[in-house]
Parts: C-alpha cells; structure tokens; sequence
C-alpha cells in the first residue's frame, strides 16, 4: 500500500513511530534554532519514508504542531544566567 494515499493523522503518526531510535534525525532536531528548522528536519525524514507530507501538513497536525509551537515558544521569564 501506497503510504501517501493514507490520512494525513497517519500518515504523521508514521513519521512520528519512525523517529523513535533514530539517533541522526533526533539529534538535528535538537539542534534546530526553531521550528522551521525543525520542519525542514521533518519534511526530510517524511520524503526518505515517502509520506508525501508538505510542510502545512506536519505544521497544521499533532503532535508536530505542538512541537513545533514548543521550539519557538520564548520564555516570559528566565531565572539565573
């Protein structure tokens, strides 16, 4: 079965599964200055796995969007240095 013919939610749920344990992709994600960056991570991982994803997609869907939210969330108060 085509992956790309699947619902988005799945589709992203996929992608999702597929991070777990791989080191390389979690590693650039981590790395990432904000959440483009970080969708640039992810539409990377999407077209190695062939989801057909677009950017909107993995912006616009759980739990990429909250991660993606997350990364450009600034802080409203930093304590220490």
């Amino acid at each position: 079965m085509d992956p790309r013919s699947l619902p988005v939610a799945r589709r992203v749920s996929l992608l999702v599964n597929a991070l777990d344990g791989a080191q390389r992709t979690n590693e650039a994600l981590a790395a990432c200055a904000n959440g483009e960056e970080m969708l640039d991570v992810l539409l990377g991982a999407s077209m190695k796995l062939r989801l057909g994803l677009t950017r909107e997609q993995l912006r616009d869907t759980p739990p990429i969007r909250d991660w993606v939210w997350w990364k450009n969330k600034q802080a409203i108060v930093t304590i220490g240095n």
